[in-house]
């Protein structure tokens, strides 16, 4: 479903009027930027503190994008593997399930104190928090297939590979697609848990840093960031569902 440009303006009047807001109330009630900053605090923040976003910035951006790539071969891998075997899938799933009972937040100190402050528990904290969503979604894509056309496929004496090259995977897209648009958005949240729990650079560690010295504009301004990171890694999941799914338009 596509946004109109009617809704679009729309959404960013609101967007604006709610910042006039923000900004009247502040000044109104000379509130401490210390406290809640203004939107014209956090906008003077993104200037004075750009050499600290943008090295930040680019670091939980790798953090992200690695994690992500990580969580997505993984996932297929297991969906495949849950598709290909039952028995598999009856014993390995409801333990997918339960893996995600543990919180995060929990396993994110532990990784880092097993293997240190360098980038690679920040991989395996990112993977783990998009992993989930993907899997699932590539294993109900594939089990939308319908039966018949396998069917079909096997009495042209179709090889296990044509059959997923040409039926299982383009129907299964769809749903890949859907658990990456949530896989995206979960990335940079799963980034910044794992800076907090110890690093040394990205914009989680500057938000840390910044709330211990009441920075309070410049955490706004890093979570601005990541939220503007989210969305474009959105949009761009977006897009190249757009650019490889030609068919979906087409119905």
């Amino acid at each position: 479903m596509t946004m109109s440009t009617r809704d679009k303006l729309t959404a960013a009047g609101l967007v604006i009027v709610l910042i006039g807001l923000w900004e009247l109330v502040c000044r109104a009630f000379t509130v401490r930027s210390y406290l809640f900053p203004a939107p014209s605090a956090i906008a003077e923040s993104f200037v004075d503190n750009a050499r600290l976003l943008g090295p930040a910035t680019w670091v939980t951006t790798v953090e992200v994008v690695l994690g992500l790539l990580i969580a997505l071969v993984a996932a297929l891998g297991i969906a495949l593997l849950l598709h290909a075997s039952p028995t598999v899938r009856r014993g390995l799933y409801p333990l997918l399930i339960g893996s995600q009972t543990i919180p995060i937040v929990v396993l994110a100190p532990i990784l880092v104190i097993a293997f240190g402050f360098d980038i690679g528990p920040k991989l395996v904290i990112v993977a783990l928090t998009c992993f989930f969503p993907l899997v699932v979604a590539t294993v109900d894509g594939l089990a939308t297939v319908d039966p018949q056309l396998i069917r079909l496929m096997r009495t042209l004496d179709a090889s296990r590979w044509t059959i997923f090259r040409r039926v299982e995977l383009p129907t299964a897209l769809p749903s890949v697609f859907s658990g990456a648009r949530v896989a995206v958005t979960y990335a940079p949240i799963g980034a910044v848990f794992a800076e907090w729990s110890g690093s040394t650079g990205g914009l989680g560690y500057l938000m840390l840093q910044s709330t211990s010295q009441l920075r309070t504009a410049l955490v706004f301004a890093a979570v601005i960031v990541l939220a503007a990171e989210s969305i474009t890694l959105f949009l761009l999941v977006t897009w190249l569902e757009r650019v490889i799914i030609t068919w979906k338009d087409k119905k």
